[in-house]
């Protein structure tokens, strides 16, 4: 490659990086506070919290918030320096733990909660049971976030090398970890399990939802009616989709790489696909919004109570000017 080829390619880069620098700036500042402006609310709101459907969605914000706090900064630095910055392995172990396990505990959320939606809608008489509801609604939910942990730790930290591998010029440090680069069984069960297996669940479980809803609805049936559990059907297909449209695109080309072809698309992939992942995160807080409708009303009410404040009118202190009255003679 010339010289000339060669700043033509760097100046390309540089401008793309820029670019992804002022769209990941524009869309966390607001993920960022509409996420402490949903907390606020659910602290404020205990008896909102009585639902499961909106104590999972806290547990999938929660730890959609400290992605926003922890993985996504680490990226936005480096599309502002366009090179990792400090470029250190340990700096580099630690960003793909974070960026990894994170990502993995909101796919293996929304996946659980996929499936919890079944039972909500046609077997609620499950949560009355104080047993029942541990078992089936807040333990998957606790092993959402243990799995993934437990797993990086040994994938990311345990499972070392010389360090040689990082790429300190690409995002993620080339994503290059050493179970990745040199042990193709792990990581080939990290892409499947890990990653592909979540999207397939959330995929079939949103089909069979609307297939059941839409077919007991046409039965008419008074135990299970479309009206009751409309929201908690939109909430999981508004959120599911989310992910979906995120995630898809890498997944697809991955395994068009694992079954045919490993340098289909590779660029692609790199310069512009992997970057879709972040929109899952980034967009959920916004998506949220539009399914707490309590939520809604509260900012309005709030938004109000401001307004009407600031436009009280209130006495003056100074002299009251007193109409003069004339005597009339009788």
């Amino acid at each position: 490659m010339s010289s000339n080829s060669s700043e033509i390619f760097d100046d390309k880069k540089y401008i793309l990086h820029r670019i992804r620098f002022f769209i990941l700036i524009i869309l966390e500042i607001p993920a960022v506070f509409i996420s402490l402006l949903i907390f606020a609310f659910f602290i404020t709101h205990r008896s909102v919290l009585k639902n499961l459907q909106n104590q999972a969605l806290l547990v999938l914000l929660l730890a959609n918030f400290i992605e926003l706090a922890t993985s996504i900064p680490m990226t936005i630095v480096f599309f502002h320096f366009s090179y990792v910055n400090p470029a250190t392995a340990v700096y580099c172990t630690c960003w793909t733990f974070l960026a990894y396990s994170l990502a993995v505990i909101g796919e293996f959320l929304m996946a659980t909660i996929s499936v919890q939606r079944h039972t909500l809608i046609f077997q609620p008489q499950i949560s009355q049971v104080l047993y029942k509801r541990y078992i089936v609604y807040h333990l998957p939910l606790l092993l959402c976030i243990i799995y993934p942990i437990v797993f990086y730790i040994f994938a990311i930290f345990l499972y070392t090398c010389d360090g040689t591998q990082w790429d300190f010029q690409e995002n993620g440090c080339g994503f290059a970890n050493c179970y990745f680069v040199y042990d193709k069984t792990l990581g080939t069960f990290d892409w499947a399990v890990n990653n592909g297996f979540p999207m397939v669940v959330i995929f079939m479980a949103n089909i069979i939802l609307v297939i059941r809803v839409v077919k007991n609805k046409l039965r008419r049936q008074q135990l299970v009616t479309w009206r009751k559990h409309r929201r908690m059907t939109i909430q999981l297909l508004s959120i599911s989709s989310l992910f979906l449209i995120a995630w898809s695109p890498s997944l697809i080309i991955a395994l068009i790489q694992q079954l045919f072809a490993p340098d289909f698309a590779l660029q692609i992939q790199m310069d512009y696909i992997t970057e879709l992942i972040y929109l899952a995160c980034l967009l959920l807080p916004l998506v949220c919004v539009g399914l707490l409708p309590e939520f809604i009303k509260w900012i309005v009410k709030y938004l109000h109570c401001g307004a009407t404040t600031n436009n009280i009118v209130r006495p003056t202190t100074g002299n009251v000017v007193r109409p003069i009255t004339k005597n009339i003679p009788r």
